[in-house]
């Protein structure tokens, strides 16, 4: 007889149905699992012989044949230890044959019977849902499956010995509840009113955040590039019911998610300038997400852009226009999302202080110092930025100053209230899954941010004399939407699009310089 016991793989964030098939037959003592597992599932047979000793039972001295199918559908992973082992208590009478039947099972085993927390356990509990099946998964982890629905049956233990008490009727396991998390980090204390002066950043900071354009500051050093940056989050909205549901599912396969509770507050992610292309984009082994995707629906912040490898930043080319990045492998394909804002900081040259009055620089003339360290970036990866600014070094007379009396709390109403005008604007026009104007598709923009008579002479001009691409002139005029948002105006008018077109000026002398 075959006990059968369903579990699931994952591919990208997607859980794919296999069925854990054990079989305990008349033979020379053996445990075998086949399935194309890796070494992690073939390690599985000695934490299951282990697990089941430690809680009392003992595996028979009979050939053990546990095959993982679909056959070739590669396996990978710890969470195949608990569906093993409960597999084989139920082949050997330990709890019913029938206890399993519709429950989707994932945890690792340790040694002494305890099922530690893994990976993944949200999105498999989204599809233990669309099957119509419960969850069997960690105690550590219960409160995130219980995000999955609030119909989903989920049975959450510490041991073995907890699952077979409560199939057999001795201890009953109540339904976890969901879990949010306690924001006790210290960005949560940051706020746009700690910053003095650079008004002009904190402009550009405000519509970055509220159409969900990228943005590239370029300064001395400490004008205070990564403080705005790292208060970015502080005005942006949180996150929405689905938004929520993205981003978690992605941390979940990461295994980022802690104590099983997930977090409103939209992704930061900040790698080092030393970060590989994996790491960025996604991939090793398994094809674990990278930091692109795990800023989904937040902000990815580069410091010191130009030290990036030009390889590893040529890769963000194709996520910042898809919002999505495929990871192949030779022996499979892995798709996450990679809808992110994009900041990035960077110096005017190696030296750091060329846009400083009177400074000479000892290694070269000025101009050349400043082109070649900004050749750096291709004009491909520019051109995709939406707004670029200078950020000019704070003065003493500046630090003097009281705080300013307009804090994150001021700048977050008016970006939640421009958010709110491009939900509606974008459900009425059929498509409720474009959110800020950063993700408007172009043949939209004719409709939605067609300019008055003024601006488009402004705009015809400015295209002729600043030459810009296509995509360029496409996310001017998304900028300049989200400046029509933020003034509450139906039309965008001349003002707006002589605004937007600032932000690329900056990018046009830069590109010319290189």
């Amino acid at each position: 007889m075959v006990q059968r016991v369903s579990t699931v793989a994952f591919e990208g964030i997607e859980a794919r149905a296999v069925d854990v098939q054990v079989q305990v037959a008349p033979g020379l003592p053996a445990f075998a699992i086949v399935g194309l597992p890796d070494k992690a599932v073939s390690e599985a047979r000695e934490r299951v012989r282990s697990a089941l000793i430690a809680s009392g039972l003992a595996l028979p001295a009979r050939r053990i044949t546990v095959n993982l199918a679909p056959a070739d559908l590669p396996k990978e992973g710890s969470h195949y230890d608990l569906p093993i082992a409960l597999g084989l208590m139920a082949a050997i009478g330990a709890i019913p044959p029938d206890a399993l039947n519709g429950f989707t099972v994932l945890g690792e085993l340790g040694l002494d019977g305890s099922i530690a927390p893994v990976a993944g356990v949200l999105p498999a509990a989204i599809g233990a849902n669309s099957r119509d099946e419960g969850l069997i998964c960690p105690a550590a982890c219960g409160s995130e499956a219980a995000w999955a629905s609030p119909d989903i049956q989920i049975i959450a233990a510490h041991s073995l010995i907890q699952i077979a008490n409560h199939f057999k009727g001795t201890q009953v396991l109540s339904r976890p509840q969901p879990k949010v998390q306690e924001d006790e980090r210290a960005d949560a204390l940051l706020d746009l009113r700690d910053i003095k002066g650079q008004e002009s950043a904190k402009r550009a900071l405000e519509i970055a955040a509220a159409g969900g354009h990228h943005l590239l500051m370029i300064g001395s050093p400490g004008a205070g590039k990564s403080m705005l940056a790292a208060r970015l989050p502080s005005i942006l909205p949180p996150l929405s019911p689905s938004e929520l549901l993205e981003v978690s599912m992605i941390a979940s396969v990461a295994g980022e998610i802690r104590d099983g509770a997930l977090t409103a507050r939209r992704p930061f992610r900040s790698p080092h300038h030393s970060a590989s292309m994996a790491a960025l984009t996604g991939g090793g082994m398994r094809a674990k997400p990278g930091e692109i995707s795990l800023a989904h629906q937040g902000v990815l912040f580069l410091d010191e852009l130009p030290e990036f490898d030009p390889r590893v930043l040529d890769s963000l080319r194709q996520p910042l226009e898809n919002g999505e990045v495929s990871v192949s492998r030779a022996n499979h394909r892995v798709t996450y999302p990679a809808r992110f804002m994009l900041v990035a900081a960077m110096n005017p040259c190696r030296c750091g202080h060329a846009y400083e009055p009177g400074y000479s620089c000892r290694r070269a003339p000025v101009d050349r110092c400043t082109a070649d360290y900004q050749m750096r970036i291709s004009g491909p990866l520019m051109d995709r930025i939406d707004l670029r600014i200078e950020v000019p070094a704070v003065t003493a007379a500046d630090l003097i100053l009281p705080p300013p009396a307009e804090g994150s709390a001021e700048v977050a109403a008016r970006v939640a209230a421009a958010r709110d005008i491009q939900l509606a604007r974008y459900a009425a026009a059929g498509m409720p899954h474009v959110r800020t104007n950063a993700e408007a598709p172009s043949a939209l923009l004719e409709t939605i941010a067609q300019p008055d008579a003024h601006g488009q002479k402004l705009l015809r001009e400015a295209a002729d004399n600043m030459r810009l691409t296509a995509r360029g002139y496409h996310r001017v005029l998304r900028v300049a939407r989200t400046l029509a948002d933020l003034d509450g105006a139906e039309t965008i008018g001349r003002l707006h699009l002589a605004e937007a077109l600032s932000y690329r000026a900056l990018a046009d002398d830069l590109r010319r310089a290189a």
